[in-house]
């Protein structure tokens, strides 16, 4: 009997001294401002000391680097478990290349589907089943700097109409002030221009018969009528000095450093902006404000309709099953709320709505959730290949190099060819 216990004794310190199972997970982020990206590394480190034997190591790349590298990354032997996404066409051809893991099992055994609203889940999911985690969502609106305003004697309230944002226009140049800033070099924040004008003139029955692959398509007036209203624009000059050269972080901090009185951007803007400017603070709440971008003469889309996204992350093809459990980890309601409190992005969760203390951030959540229609930006819900062009077309009509027919027919050619 002694000896069995003995044995006993013997094999339950052979267990107890068996090491826990190590797990590695790296997770690749293209988050810029230190303050985020500490908060993501404090995650990391609570999620790790809730799970002994897993480690979390954090990999940063700048957006469009990222951007340039993943299709290579993803077929890299060591490619990352977690990475960044904007669900869309580009998530899409992600599962159909067969690189993302498809994680609705874990989803489902984990009371994940309560905590969000089926739109959420629903950016995605392809073909009903799940592949990521959404994390927060935005909207592009029109930032203003007060002072360069007052100083021009704009009235930023009074513009409601595209006449009204080109009057507003020409009175900044009269008072010798750059009326905007952009980033050209790396285009995506110039289709915001082309798309918004887009869902003013033909709103969700526009985008819809074009995907459907009615009429002309992308091809057809409404989309003609967006380079138009667009040329209108970009015929006054209103963009920065050498802007189709500076990058999307180069106009955020221009911007900050007060070199431009307005920016087309999503409410991530001042974030970046803090980053990229000269005192690494940018424009304070208190001078910034923002207005919805104005409706368009015949538009048939509503004055509230919104273009935004529903940005979140995406577990690569054979990631360790550690990887969903960190997202599950990171979606919990502590961790959403800390975000919202600090004013990073607006929550996803349906418990942290109410953590958003950021008055600039509580009226952008407010108008998002009013948008009897949100359509996710055209350059990631079109699919790679299309969304390059929209991108392409959108920089080409901001430099005059390309006519609103041939930027429409383009991105219709693009839209046949991939489907």
């Amino acid at each position: 009997m002694k000896g069995a216990k003995l044995l006993a004794v013997v094999g339950l310190g052979l267990l107890l001294a068996l090491p826990v199972r190590a797990a590695t997970v790296h997770w690749l982020h293209i988050e810029q401002n230190p303050e985020i990206a500490a908060f993501y590394a404090d995650v990391a480190k609570r999620f790790e000391a809730a799970n002994p034997g897993t480690t979390v190591e954090l990999q940063f790349l700048e957006n469009e680097s990222f951007k340039k590298k993943l299709t290579t990354l993803l077929q890299s032997p060591d490619k990352p478990h977690i990475i960044y996404s904007w669900g869309g066409g580009v998530l899409r051809e992600q599962v159909k290349a067969g690189v993302i893991e498809d994680i609705t099992n874990t989803v489902d055994s984990g009371g994940w589907r309560d905590r969000l609203s089926p739109s959420a889940w629903g950016a995605y999911t392809v073909n009903g089943r799940v592949y990521g985690v959404p994390m927060h969502t935005s909207q592009v609106v029109f930032f203003y700097n007060k002072d360069l305003f007052a100083k021009a004697g704009v009235d930023a309230g009074a513009i409601k109409t595209w006449d009204d944002l080109l009057a507003a226009v020409k009175k900044l140049q009269g008072a010798g002030i750059t009326p905007i800033v952009a980033g050209g070099a790396d285009k995506w924040p110039l289709h915001f221009y082309w798309s918004h004008l887009a869902i003013r003139l033909g709103g969700k029955a526009a985008f819809d018969a074009a995907t459907a692959g009615q009429g002309k398509g992308f091809g057809s007036e409404t989309f003609v009528r967006a380079g138009e209203l667009f040329k209108q624009l970009a015929d006054l000059k209103p963009f920065q000095p050498g802007f189709l050269g500076a990058t999307w972080p180069n106009s955020a901090g221009q911007f900050g450093d007060g070199k431009g009185a307005m920016m087309l951007m999503g409410n991530w803007l001042p974030n970046v902006m803090a980053a990229n400017s000269a005192n690494k603070i940018g424009i304070p709440d208190e001078k910034l404000g923002w207005f919805a971008f104005p409706t368009v003469p015949g538009g048939k889309g509503a004055p509230e309709d919104t273009l935004g996204g529903m940005n979140g992350w995406l577990v690569t093809k054979g990631a360790p099953k550690e990887a969903a459990e960190f997202l599950r980890f990171f979606l919990d309601a502590q961790n959403q709320k800390i975000a919202a409190e600090h004013g990073w992005f607006i929550p996803v969760l349906k418990a942290a709505a109410d953590s958003v203390k950021r008055p600039m951030l509580q009226d952008v959540a407010r108008n998002v959730g009013r948008s009897p229609y949100h359509q996710l930006f055209y350059d990631q819900m079109l699919g790679p290949s299309v969304g390059a062009v929209v991108n392409d077309v959108s920089a080409d009509l901001a430099a005059a190099r390309i006519s609103p027919v041939d930027a429409a027919n383009k991105v219709q050619q693009a839209w046949q060819q991939a489907n």
